[in-house]
């Protein structure tokens, strides 16, 4: 079972998802930055390119989205034999200089711009409604065909034009009344996004996703969710109003007040910075050494202090299996994609790599993230894939460092900024006038610079006074002193 812990009080937000007892997904939304995965825009058609089958699409960001031709509602609607509309140029179907509505599949990441289909998808609690769809999906991991047969017969009627559906597992037990408002909720949404398409010229916005909150509840099925825990009270009127159908499901939320920051109480905090160091230890002995070049991820698997009271062959494969089950966790936890390289240690006996490969397969199965896994190389390597969706942890975490030219990584500053936010929530309650912490200097130039809105919301919420020292080389927050104003500025100017 899942529990889902939000840490939302604070200017970054922050969710952690545990899978009996142990943190298996983190999630981080910043302000300043605009997640647009999901989200729909009106753009305009900037080239064409039959060669590629695909144009680009000016959607308002610094680079032209890319939409492919197999991403065309048109293209997709066509009742014509795969080897027939292969044959078809994306010129039959889009020019340039067009108006299109489109939506976000795939965040924009170094030098590539966002993916987009115009195949528009609508995520609900219970179902995700595709307004050009044309078909009826129903959850394989529904208990029976029957109950997916009767789910499907439902929907039909509640469905127009070329509107199509997807009936999520959690509507399983929930009644028809439920599903139907469901989908007329998100047929709303859309009608309301096209008449803000019709009043807006492109590239505009007009639907975004939702935040942090809304998509792990909407993507982690509440029957199989045991608590849901809050540090934010707002928030926890949100998400008792969201589950409003169900008194049993509001009772499983619950209010975080305790002056430690809840992810520290919740050993998510130890788990975020295990999650950034590239040695993993597994409880045999053994340990991953996880390396992020530029083109891929290298995942060593070492016997460590493994030496097991069998035969090498089989102390060798239970290492890998133990690897291969931390892998899957690891990959899910640091949000890792792209292309992922696995040197597991040599095994001599086919059956036993195949175990390996099995027990990778399983635990990989209930990852979200679409992944592709290839059988283990005659050298020990087993090549993977998945898919890049979002941000890994260490990319929210890191920046390069302008020493090293990113040989080596620290904590970037507005990280650390954030974490200063969160010590200082800590101290909400003292009865000191004011605060004096020593930052690095980078961080402070950061605040100073960038940070302003930060530092003014501190102002506005915290009761107390904030000073701040900088220290040319810590990489470390310390508060210096709490008490009075006046000591306060003294220690602060000194």
């Amino acid at each position: 079972m899942f529990e889902l812990i939000f840490n939302t009080a604070t200017t970054e937000k922050r969710g952690a998802v545990k899978k009996n007892g142990k943190v298996i997904e983190i999630f981080i939304e910043r302000p300043v930055e605009e997640r647009i995965a999901g989200s729909i825009f009106k753009g305009r058609v900037k080239d064409v390119l039959p060669g590629m089958e695909a144009a680009f699409v000016d959607i308002g960001r610094e680079k032209n989205g890319f939409l492919h031709r197999n991403e065309l509602v048109g293209y997709k609607q066509l009742r014509e034999p795969e080897t027939e509309k292969e044959k078809r140029s994306i010129s039959e179907f889009i020019t340039e200089g067009q108006e299109i509505i489109v939506q976000v599949t795939k965040e924009e990441f170094g030098d590539k711009g966002a993916r987009l289909t115009e195949n528009v998808s609508l995520p609900g609690k219970y179902t995700v409604y595709m307004p050009e769809g044309g078909y009826i999906g129903i959850s394989k991991r529904m208990a029976s065909e029957e109950i997916r047969e009767h789910w499907r017969n439902q929907v039909r009627s509640m469905l127009k034009d070329r509107e199509g559906i997807v009936v999520r597992t959690s509507c399983e037990n929930r009644s028809e009344n439920i599903v139907e408002q469901d989908i007329r909720y998100l047929r709303e949404d859309w009608y309301a996004g096209l008449k803000t398409a019709q009043l807006t010229r492109p590239p505009a916005l007009i639907y975004q996703d939702g935040g942090i909150i809304e998509r792990l509840l909407r993507d982690y099925s509440i029957k199989e969710v045991d608590k849901i825990t809050v540090d934010h009270f707002p928030d926890v009127r949100y998400i008792k109003r969201l589950l409003r159908f169900e008194e049993e499901d509001i009772k499983k939320v619950s209010y975080y007040n305790g002056k430690e920051n809840i992810f520290s109480a919740e050993g998510i905090e130890k788990e975020i910075d295990k999650a950034l160091q590239p040695k993993v230890w597994l409880k045999s002995g053994g340990f991953l050494m996880i390396e992020k070049t530029e083109a891929l991820t290298v995942i060593d698997v070492n016997t460590g202090r493994f030496t097991g009271r069998d035969d090498l062959e089989k102390t060798i494969c239970k290492t890998n299996i133990e690897a291969a089950n931390e892998i899957a966790r690891q990959l899910r936890l640091r949000d890792i994609s792209g292309i992922i390289v696995i040197d597991f240690i040599d095994m001599k006996r086919s059956e036993n790599k195949q175990k390996v490969v099995t027990a990778l397969k399983r635990a990989l199965s209930d990852d979200r993230t679409k992944t592709n896994v290839g059988d283990i190389s005659p050298f020990g390597l087993l090549e993977m894939t998945r898919k890049k969706v979002r941000r890994s942890l260490a990319d929210y975490q890191f920046s390069d460092c302008e020493f090293c030219m990113g040989s080596g990584r620290l904590l970037s500053e507005e990280a650390m900024a954030y974490r200063t936010e969160r010590i200082i929530h800590e101290h909400r309650e003292m009865d000191a006038e004011a605060m004096v912490l020593e930052l690095p200097s980078r961080v402070l130039q950061w605040l100073h610079e960038r940070g302003e809105p930060l530092l003014k919301e501190w102002k506005k919420r915290y009761p107390f006074s904030l000073y701040f020292q900088p220290h040319p080389e810590a990489d470390g927050i310390h508060i210096r002193f709490t008490g009075t104003n006046e000591e306060a500025e003294k220690r602060s100017n000194a």
